[in-house]
């Protein structure tokens, strides 16, 4: 018996803790300053979360705690010491035998341990779940002696709400630090092997050797700034204002109505489907372009294909921060332009775009900010050479196609190549970081001057 049935059996013993609780609440009357202090329902919750919370943080513990259990009851049998195989990779292919996580064996000797372990993990979770019950039951029922009309089951329940969503908060920032906290960790022992004056102006990019002044991130970074924020932008900027504004000045409701959905579409196309189209078409039709202009070194994987197709990505990014702009616009302003003789384009170039400029620059700013983190498109039509280079018809690559190069197959996490990785991703996490406070700093000034 898992542990799934007795979290359905816990959630069914909260469903009728409000049930009940609800249901005696509903009995009290009073009056005036009799009256009961809060509605039935709140009582109800209030019984369901006695019932429910003591029983989930329980089997939340029982789920790290069990496994260890299992693994030593499994080793302690007669069985396993006769195999001679370390005792963690015993364990472990047991448990993946006995879950189905694996079909055939590495080692045929473990093979009778797997009923044991399934027998063991069964009896297990027997345990964890009955505990979990009677906390669920226990719970419930000192909750629901509490229940009297004067009791503030409002208040209790709000309080606990408000603990729950603060945890969630706290999750994302705790997330967030770790994230600094390991980068950080990783790249301080990076730099203890490589020079950061290297690392951060060297021009040679070449990890593999592992030799000392193979490790200058220049090459790298030159080519994030020329896919990400040159030519995806030179693509993403016109268009993405253009169409903005056309949807919000020139293109009738019925129009917008079908036409800015569409494109918003754009956003969650899978960034893979990008790169295959980079790939498969806009690359080699690059390539064929440049040999028919005579360019000569075009190459089928080139900067300018990787950058099109961005710049393509991330138009809603562009459009969708623009259009709020130019919508939030006051229409006195507008109205005001056409009084005084001025034509729709030339009240759009000098008072509309003007007075949105802060919305639109914050749009273009997290559009950056999302073009150079990515890495699917860079990976399929920009290719792996680290090239300094302004040619966009050349290959070249991205820190972060580097990072995933770096961290992809069997790789030995001692070794300055694997940590030039995280030294990557910390330049990263901050120039994006940057980019993001300079974004939301301009966009609150923006809605300063217009809610």
């Amino acid at each position: 018996m898992s542990l799934g049935l007795f979290l359905l059996l816990v959630a069914g013993l909260a469903l009728v803790g409000w049930l009940t609780g609800r249901a005696r609440a509903g009995r009290f009357t009073g009056t005036g300053t009799d009256r009961p202090h809060s509605l039935p329902s709140y009582h109800g919750w209030y019984v369901a979360l006695w019932a429910l919370a003591p029983a989930l943080l329980f089997l939340a513990a029982w789920s790290f705690v069990s496994p260890g259990l299992v693994d030593a009851a499994v080793t302690a049998t007669p069985q396993s010491a006769a195999i001679r195989i370390a005792p963690a990779d015993l364990t472990n292919e047991v448990r993946a035998l006995g879950t189905g996580a694996l079909t055939t064996p590495f080692h045929p000797e473990v093979v009778p341990l797997v009923p044991v372990f399934q027998r063991v993990q069964t009896h297990y979770d027997v345990i964890g779940g009955v505990v979990a019950l009677l906390l669920a039951f226990a719970g419930g029922a000192f909750a629901f002696t509490r229940l009297r009309p004067d009791f503030r089951a409002r208040t209790r329940v709000e309080r606990l709400v408000m603990a729950a969503l603060l945890g969630a908060s706290l999750i994302a920032v705790l997330t967030t630090l770790g994230i600094v906290l390991s980068l950080l960790f990783e790249s301080l022992r990076f730099f203890a092997r490589v020079s950061p004056i290297e690392f951060l102006f060297g021009t040679l990019w070449s990890p593999q050797t592992g030799d000392s002044g193979t490790f200058g991130a220049v090459p790298l970074f030159w080519g994030t700034i020329f896919i990400g924020a040159i030519i995806a932008m030179i693509v993403a900027i016109p268009l993405g204002l253009m169409s903005a504004i056309y949807l919000t000045q020139y293109a009738r409701p019925a129009t917008r109505r079908w036409m800015k959905p569409i494109l918003e579409v754009l956003a969650g196309v899978p960034t893979v489907v990008y790169g295959y189209f980079a790939a498969l078409t806009v690359a080699p039709a690059i390539r064929d372009l440049a040999s028919l202009l005579g360019i000569g070194g075009a190459s089928s994987e080139s900067a300018l294909a990787a950058g099109l197709v961005m710049g393509v990505m991330i138009i809603p990014f562009v459009s969708s921060m623009a259009d709020d702009s130019i919508a939030a616009v006051p229409q006195s302003m507008r109205d005001g332009s056409l009084a005084m003789g001025a034509t729709t384009s030339e009240t759009i170039r000098r008072v509309l775009v003007p007075a949105a400029l802060p919305g639109v620059v914050g749009g273009v700013l997290l559009a950056v900010s999302r073009a150079i983190g990515e890495t699917m498109i860079v990976v399929m039509a920009a290719g792996l050479a680290a090239n300094l280079t302004a040619n966009p018809f050349a290959s070249v690559t991205t820190v972060t196609t580097q990072i995933v190069q770096l961290l992809t197959g069997d790789q030995e996490f001692d070794s300055a190549k694997t940590l030039a990785a995280f030294a990557l991703g910390l330049v990263l996490f901050v120039v994006t970081l940057l980019l993001n406070i300079v974004a939301l700093r301009v966009v609150k000034k923006y809605r300063e001057a217009y809610e």
